[in-house]
């Protein structure tokens, strides 16, 4: 019996660079679509950027029709304008993903971390690698731009908290629950 395909488009949201990720879930298995990034460095005009942003995630749903968007949400940070500008910058993908009727949701950077490694702090290198094995990518493809792999670990991690192998089902986060609700991942 086949299950329902789920197509996840993840965003690390950015506004010089913006890293984007669309991932293929079927009968528990996920297959990468596209992982790229959208540059806006050369723009000054921050309204423009923006602009870039919705403009650039609405061709991607258009090309992927993505069923969710899974975002990383903005870290706490010393510098407020900053906070600001990529607050703005996530803002702007999410109302790209809520006018094609998107479900959205947001998860913090550790959070994406230790969903793809097991380590909430671990380095940008270590998530492009492990997500490079989960998903198993030639090492010619993968990107110049981490911002790229970690679009990819926002649309992962999604899956892996939502329906994937550690997905918990009821409130237990037991290995007692996690055996007696997955018989088929026990050898």
């Amino acid at each position: 019996m086949s299950t329902k395909e789920r197509i996840i488009l993840g965003i690390d949201p950015g506004t010089s660079i913006l890293g984007y990720g669309v991932i293929r879930v079927e009968d528990k298995k996920m297959t990468l679509l596209a992982m790229d990034v959208v540059r806006m460095d050369k723009i000054s005009d921050h309204a423009l950027k923006l602009e870039k942003i919705f403009t650039r995630c609405v061709e991607i749903i258009e090309e992927y029709h993505p069923d969710e968007l899974s975002i990383e949400a903005p870290f706490f940070g010393k510098n407020v304008q900053s906070m600001l500008k990529l607050g703005r910058a996530q803002g702007v993908a999410i109302a790209a993903a809520l006018s094609h009727k998107l479900s959205v949701v947001e998860y913090a950077p550790r959070k994406i971390k230790q969903s793809i490694t097991g380590n909430g702090n671990a380095s940008k290198e270590q998530v492009a690698a492990m997500l490079q094995q989960i998903l198993k990518i030639n090492q010619d493809d993968m990107p110049k731009k981490m911002d790229a792999t970690d679009g990819v670990a926002a649309a992962v991690c999604h899956y892996f908290q939502t329906s994937g192998p550690l997905a918990s089902k009821g409130n237990s986060k037991s290995w007692e629950s996690f055996l007696k609700n997955n018989p088929d991942r026990i050898r």
